[in-house]
């Protein structure tokens, strides 16, 4: 894979991903050939900015967690209405983390 094209890469999706692992990234892009890059190029990032705010506003009911794919948290909030508000205002913190964490795995499963 050609410099530029990584380069483009990260910075077009490097807020999707978690900061220690963008070197990480970037080697494993440079060591793709034609055809990975391309299937790389379709995976589908959850913007952390986003879900942070489906957090802050529908937290208490789990549709942060159910967008992230954490089903089981996702109705343990709804039942509980964020376990009394204490998840949600965790999940404030730690949403955006979470996020990045499963754009980098869905990324990795292409890599």
């Amino acid at each position: 894979m050609t410099q530029d094209k990584v380069d483009m890469y990260i910075m077009t999706n490097q807020k999707f991903l978690p900061p220690e692992k963008i070197a990480f990234v970037k080697q494993k892009l440079m060591d793709a050939d034609e055809a990975k890059f391309a299937s790389v190029s379709t995976v589908e990032y959850k913007d952390p900015t986003t879900i942070l705010l489906i957090s802050i506003f529908l937290g208490g009911l789990g549709i942060d967690r159910f967008m992230l794919g954490d089903t089981g948290m996702g109705i343990l909030k709804l039942l509980t209405a964020g376990v009394c508000g204490i998840l949600s205002i965790i999940d404030w913190f730690t949403i955006q983390k979470k996020a990045r964490e499963l754009n980098y795995n869905n990324l990795m499963l292409v890599l």
